[in-house]
């Protein structure tokens, strides 16, 4: 018996619905897997980070929201960082509770990866102690940190640090919990002190070797022609990843003030995490952005590219794929 053949047209409209089919499966299996295929754990929150960070600054303000932490506070807080960078969850987890922060899981739905994220309980509360957050890489090792001292004072450096930290592998991303202006005196201005929770995680990552880039926002009239001023702050160990950043600055069209070279407004020579990687010979830069980095748009493009050359660079070299 002879079978009919099969028409071309039949075979490629075969070929198309296969096609659109395997392309929905591969839709679906985004909801529940990483950009790198790995399959999240069920029950994990899969958030927007961005949106995330957003809603948790947006609270911010001056005058409120800010209680100063006792040493016993600060030093927990950090060891349970120090502890999941070790792998030890449990024990992180049972000192945080102690201090009323939460530990939980989250995929970024944008990154793909699996972040833990360290928060403090009273967020939410009528009056927040202010302390701040921290997000970790958990699919990667943990080899840099991306530090952000002055949310919403310094207008959009917390979404500068959101899109550092998914640029490459391996980041920490510390937030400080409050507006700089929200406690009494200088107290919540956590770049300028050393007895906060931020100051407390940020020498615990510099303690274990982990260089850090810290981002600062200034005024239009503090460094007229600028887009951002570099520097390494106290020290130098970070001076030959500064050079390459402002090089890759000035490659994107932006215009860099280069601290190491030339007498520069906001340095940064006193700022404490500065003093803290300097003390543990530790790469550290402190950069300010202007406006109209801060504002998003191409120069923010250019800008995080140039950052995310640099900390690519710092997991490459732990090994960090």
């Amino acid at each position: 018996m002879k079978f009919p053949r099969t028409r071309p047209t039949a075979i490629a409209a075969f070929l198309l619905v296969a096609g659109v089919l395997a392309g929905a499966l591969t839709l679906l299996s985004h909801g529940s897997r990483g950009l790198d295929g790995r399959p999240a754990p069920e029950g994990v929150a899969r958030i927007d980070l961005a949106r995330t960070v957003a809603d948790y600054t947006g609270r911010f303000g001056p005058g409120h929201g800010y209680r100063h932490p006792a040493r016993a506070d600060r030093a927990a807080v950090a060891r349970a960082v120090g502890l999941l960078l070790d792998g030890d969850r449990g024990e992180a987890e049972r000192l945080l509770a102690q201090r009323d922060f939460s530990l939980r899981t989250v995929v970024d739905r944008v990154s793909g990866r699996r972040l833990a994220e360290v928060a403090d309980r009273t967020d939410d509360a009528v009056a927040p102690r202010g302390w701040g957050r921290v997000y970790i890489d958990l699919d990667h090792r943990p080899s840099w940190s991306v530090q952000v001292p002055h949310p919403v004072f310094d207008r959009g450096t917390e979404q500068l640090g959101v899109r550092v930290l998914r640029g490459s592998p391996g980041g920490v991303l510390v937030i400080a919990g409050a507006h700089r202006k929200a406690g009494e005196g200088n107290s919540a201005d956590v770049a300028h002190r050393t007895d906060t929770v931020f100051s407390a995680v940020c020498a615990e990552l510099a303690r274990r070797a982990l260089p850090g880039v810290q981002v600062h926002g200034f005024a239009a009239s503090s460094a007229p022609g600028y887009d951002a001023v570099a520097s390494t702050g106290a020290g130098t160990a970070g001076r030959a990843d500064a050079r390459r950043l402002a090089d890759a600055l000035g490659a994107r069209g932006l215009s860099v003030c280069r601290a190491w070279a030339r007498a520069c407004p906001l340095e940064g020579t006193q700022n404490v995490q500065g003093h803290d990687a300097d003390a543990d010979h530790v790469p550290f830069l402190h950069v300010e952005w202007s406006p109209a980095v801060r504002a998003g748009g191409v120069r923010a493009d250019r800008a995080v590219a140039a950052v995310t050359e640099i900390t690519g660079g710092w997991a490459r070299s732990t090994g960090t794929t």
